[in-house]
């Protein structure tokens, strides 16, 4: 089974954008844009203290009246972060996902933050884990004689 751990490993940047709690969503906007990512990490200071993800930016954005360059990313972002460990599984992660209808965990241990994986990530992981077992089914079922 596929860990988080393992996704991490082989993803191909493993570097982490963030951007401050003071800055304006055009500016968040931007660098998501300019790196092509879809999520950023909130930091004050050095801590991390939510995630701002281009679905904050439809949803909570002109839709709702704000102007992004006079928005400040703490009134927009998500302070509750629904995290995942290295030994998380693909499995799970798909999981929680689908429960919180999120697109990007966190990744933290000891309560330090390690890595963000994204749905793309692990729903990747999760269709290759599934064919292995489609595989391993069908080696079984031919090696038992099983004729179709």
């Amino acid at each position: 089974m596929t860990t988080v751990r393992k996704l991490l490993e082989t993803k191909e940047s493993a570097k982490n954008f963030s951007i401050s709690s003071t800055d304006t969503v055009l500016q968040a906007v931007k660098l998501m844009t300019e790196v092509h990512v879809g999520a950023l990490l909130v930091t004050e200071g050095e801590k991390i203290v939510g995630i701002y993800t281009e679905r904050d930016y439809l949803y909570k954005g002109e839709n709702e009246g704000r102007v992004a360059k006079d928005t400040k990313i703490k009134d927009v972002m998500v302070q509750k972060m629904i995290t995942v460990t290295m030994d998380t599984t693909a499995d799970q992660c798909v999981e929680l996902m689908k429960q919180y209808n999120i697109r990007h965990l966190p990744v933290v241990e000891h309560d330090q933050l390690v890595g963000l994986v994204s749905m793309r990530d692990v729903i990747a992981a999760a269709f290759e884990n599934k064919e292995s077992e489609i595989r391993g089914l069908e080696n079984y079922i031919m090696g038992s004689g099983f004729q179709s």
